[in-house]
């Protein structure tokens, strides 16, 4: 007698149904699975063995073969272990409930016949959802995640005797059906970093942090060391939306794929900051499970590199892609994985080597090793981030005298959360911002007004702008723009989106 029972595969932002197939021959007793599988599937022969003995359910005395189609697609994941108890349980007629034709079993057993949580549920259900799938049974410690989802039927099991009499029809278990989905209101950013309230002085920098939060637009903010560079961008945050409900979905889907702690809710905007010595692999993800790196963990939040020109040629480089596409595609030999990276850009950098050129501080850089140091930075990253602002410093008697003012923070986050009102009724789309618009967005829903399109072409000329700087520069002036709830972009706008704009400068000592 043979079965089928529907598992899930994903990888990415796609994945595959994979039918769980058993036949039952009375040769000796062994279990074989084929299909592409990897060590950790092969292995849960011995989980299901020990999971069946504890829970006192007969496993089959007879070969059981276990295929897992389709069988040209690799596996890795010791989900399946559910899904193939529970076919070698329908082909042995130990259960007689028929299953849901549109279900999917998701799982890991332990020894004990517990049913233990898997990483990347909120992925899997999605893909099955996709794929017509309604119904998931699914580990209980997995329920919290899983219940974000809207839409769906979930059946939680603790254990494998749970779910051995819920088949039979002995022991119910308790069917949740999501609705509009579970939501647990978010929260504005970690409580660990500064606000910006508490940044003294700044204006101009503060001003550009502004418009990047309204807007998802990139900042560099370039200074001598100890001005403040690397506060002001740890104090974003603190002025960000919190996460709408499809927003909390994505950001808690990647974490629980990259993090050991893999059934936690994200419900605050991440705060991604790696160090300049990480490796290629942990920023742009990778590795044995193709795992999303900090480009993708940072999604939906904020990506800091301090010293920029510090991080290796290819990080860098790394980031073209991500920055102009909103994703990062990670293809290895074993696979292909694209993940969402759509995050806001905060880069600093030091004017030379170090620190201190242009400052009353003595530098001993030479003209080669200013130049050296800021060609590290290629023209296309350079043309990438919108938002270039210098950060001085501060005059020393007021770092004690000025108090923060938590008030301002909440006004100017009330400001970027209006400006962000506009762009979703602009868009239809909640979680589209200007930094998002297309070329066609542009010319449809900008609004340009004739003096400032005036203005920005003879600026584009002066300061030889490529087309993809000139089309940033309008995506900047637009959510000024809406900062200042105009429905046009007036010239004033577009005059302050200019003057944010990197200039090089030919001298490296000017």
């Amino acid at each position: 007698m043979s079965s089928h029972v529907q598992a899930i595969i994903s990888s990415g932002n796609s994945g595959t149904i994979v039918d769980i197939e058993c036949h039952l021959s009375n040769n000796l007793p062994n279990i074989i699975i084929v299909g592409s599988a990897s060590k950790a599937v092969d292995e849960s022969r011995e989980r299901i063995r020990g999971a069946f003995a504890t829970s006192h359910i007969m496993l089959p005395r007879k070969r059981v073969t276990i295929n897992l189609a389709p069988a040209d697609v690799p596996k890795a994941d010791s989900s399946f272990d559910l899904a193939i108890a529970v076919a070698i349980l329908l082909s042995n007629g130990q259960v007689n409930s028929p299953l849901y034709s549109k279900g999917a079993f998701i799982g890991e057993l332990g020894l004990g016949g517990d049913v233990r949580a898997v990483r990347g549920i909120i992925g899997k259900i999605l893909v099955g959802r996709s794929k017509g799938l309604t119904t998931f049974y699914i580990p209980t410690d997995n329920l919290k995640q899983a219940q974000l989802i809207p839409q769906i039927t979930l059946i939680p099991i603790g254990n494998l005797s749970q779910l051995y009499g819920h088949l039979n029809q002995s022991l119910p278990l308790q069917i949740i059906k999501t609705g509009a989905g579970r939501y647990q209101p978010a929260l504005a950013g970690p409580a660990n970093l500064p606000r910006l309230s508490e940044v003294v002085g700044q204006e101009q920098a503060k001003r550009a942090l502004e418009i990047a939060a309204a807007g998802g637009h990139n900042v560099f903010f370039n200074g001598p060391p100890g001005t403040g560079k690397s506060m002001l961008a740890k104090a974003l945050p603190s002025i960000l939306p919190p996460l709408n409900r499809e927003e909390m979905l994505e950001v808690t889907h990647l974490h629980s794929l990259a993090s050991q702690d893999y059934e936690q809710i994200i419900t605050k905007r991440p705060f991604r900051s790696p160090h300049h010595s990480a490796s290629y692999v942990a920023i742009t993800g990778g590795g044995a499970g193709l795992l999303p790196g900090e480009l993708s963990l940072a999604h939906r939040g904020v990506l800091f590199f301090d010293e920029l020109p510090e991080f290796g040629h290819d990080t860098l480089e790394a980031l073209r892609q991500p920055l102009e596409d909103r994703q990062i595609s990670i293809s290895r030999a074993r696979g292909r994985a694209d993940y969402p990276a759509n995050f806001i850009f905060i880069a600093t950098g030091n004017p030379c080597p170090c620190g201190y050129h242009g400052t009353s501080k003595a530098c001993d850089c030479t003209d080669s090793d200013i130049s050296r140091y800021a060609n590290r930075l290629s023209g296309p990253i350079i043309d990438r981030i919108e938002l270039h602002t210098s950060v001085h410093n501060i005059d020393h008697e007021k770092l004690l005298t000025q108090e923060p003012d938590p008030s301002a923070d909440e006004r100017l986050r009330q400001s970027i959360i209006n400006a962000r009102m506009l762009q979703a009724k602009r868009f239809n789309d909640p979680s589209k911002l200007n930094t998002d618009m297309t070329n066609d967005d542009i010319k449809q829903l900008a609004l340009l007004g004739r003096a400032a399109a005036i203005r920005l072409n003879g600026a584009a000329g002066v300061l030889k702008l490529s087309a993809r700087a000139y089309m940033r520069t309008i995506k900047v002036a637009r959510t000024i723009a809406d900062l200042a709830d105009s429905d046009i972009i007036l010239e004033e706008h577009l005059t302050e989106a200019i003057n944010l704009r990197y200039r090089p400068s030919k001298d490296p000592r000017k």
